[in-house]
């Protein structure tokens, strides 16, 4: 008769392997506190000490889930220098009500933040998020739908605004449009409950409760909507959200910039920020505890700058 191999495992054993698993990232499932439904994510914890440790929350990207690996950069950062790090699914791709900022995906992320916080020693003052593109839309809504908790939340490419972006994305033919309407119910003005969720999904509806809170920084490349898809113009109206008036992006510009991919001479940026390397900024406003950045590039993240950020920010 065969012997169970699992019956030679000691209680003692049993008992050490969640201690063994601190150092590793793993998949962990995460019980939604809405819905019951275990949801996943990529979870790493650095071996417990008394040091409380930051924390990084990354976003996956609009059509993405809790498997892609586009911050793997900041995953690496977290292990190297024992950072807690999670990366959830808030209800995978973007193109289902459950999803694209629904109270559901909204929760899954503080619920994955809650998570971290009982398996590692989180410092309070350090929980930190980021996302790219989708990520970043979410990363902007997350601003505004939870202030208090984040210690700094950093946005690449973002949309701000679901009806003008279903707009821009009809426009160029794009499949976006499609999966807004999937997950809003339809497209913009095709009833007011329709629009209720466009308005409610939207970071715009949320981001200025973060003025003035959250450090806040946000980030897009020039040539995005031309190379890219999502204009300029919903970083730039994320930042006058959060900013003073005196220091907001005029209309004007705004609309310039969109459509000439080009910053005018009065308007560049005279500094040099080495954490961007050959992407470099091009024009930077800042107000209050907001960033706003346009970079030489397109539809992108640039890993270092963000990393570089991230560090320094603190409560």
């Amino acid at each position: 008769m065969k012997r169970n191999p699992l019956a030679r495992i000691s209680w003692a054993t049993v008992f050490l392997i969640p201690a063994l698993l601190h150092g590793q990232v793993r998949e962990v499932r995460i019980t939604s506190s809405i819905d019951g439904s275990e949801q996943p994510a990529i979870f790493f914890a650095p071996n417990k000490n008394d040091v409380p440790v930051p924390l990084l929350v990354t976003l996956h990207s609009w059509s993405a889930d809790y498997r892609q690996k586009l911050h793997k950069a900041m995953e690496d950062h977290c292990v190297k220098n024992g950072w807690a790090y999670v990366h959830p699914n808030f209800r995978g791709p973007n193109r289902n009500p459950k999803a694209t900022g629904s109270d559901l995906a909204v929760q899954d992320v503080l619920d994955a933040v809650a998570h971290a916080k009982k398996q590692a020693n989180v410092d309070e003052k350090r929980i930190l998020l980021i996302g790219t593109s989708g990520g970043g839309y979410m990363s902007l809504l997350m601003a505004g739908r939870a202030p208090n908790l984040w210690a700094g939340v950093s946005a690449w490419v973002p949309i701000s605004d679901l009806a003008a972006w279903h707009a821009e994305c009809k426009a160029k033919g794009r499949k976006y449009a499609r999966e807004i309407e999937l997950s809003c119910g339809g497209a913009p003005k095709a009833s007011e409950k329709v629009d209720e969720q466009y308005h409610k999904r939207s970071p715009l509806t949320y981001l200025p409760k973060a003025k003035g809170i959250v450090n806040l920084d946000i980030n897009a490349g020039i040539r995005d909507g031309h190379s890219g898809s999502v204009p300029v113009s919903h970083s730039l109206h994320a930042f006058n959200s959060v900013a003073e008036e005196k220091d907001q992006v005029p209309q004007a510009l705004i609309d310039e910039l969109v459509q000439t991919a080009k910053v005018p001479n009065s308007h560049v940026f005279s500094g040099k920020d080495l954490s961007y390397g050959k992407k470099q900024p091009l024009f930077r406003r800042a107000s209050s505890k907001a960033r706003v950045t346009l970079f030489n590039g397109g539809h992108e993240l640039v890993a270092s700058a963000a990393i570089d950020w991230l560090i320094q920010s603190s409560k």
